[in-house]
């Protein structure tokens, strides 16, 4: 299974509604809050070119926040881009 990283921060409903939309389809993760970390927070930055939370990542592939997340498992990529 791909890895799948869930960079948040404190206080986000949107990260919370990206982890629940994982556990429900049973999709392993690692979360990294980004809170009080100003060099991980600058680094997503860089590397996504967003200031907001959730950042998803599967694999080393950037996918967006959780409008994209939901997007790709409307359309039943999600599952397959884990594998």
């Amino acid at each position: 299974m791909t890895e799948i990283r869930v960079y948040t921060s404190d206080f986000c409903p949107y990260c919370v509604n990206a982890k629940r939309l994982l556990d429900a389809r049973g999709l392993g993760y690692s979360e990294v809050n980004i809170g009080s970390d100003f060099e991980k927070r600058k680094w997503l930055i860089e590397t996504t070119g967003q200031r907001t939370v959730p950042q998803i990542f599967i694999g080393d592939k950037s996918i967006g926040g959780y409008t994209e997340l939901v997007a790709l498992d409307r359309s039943g990529e999600l599952v397959k881009l884990a594998q």
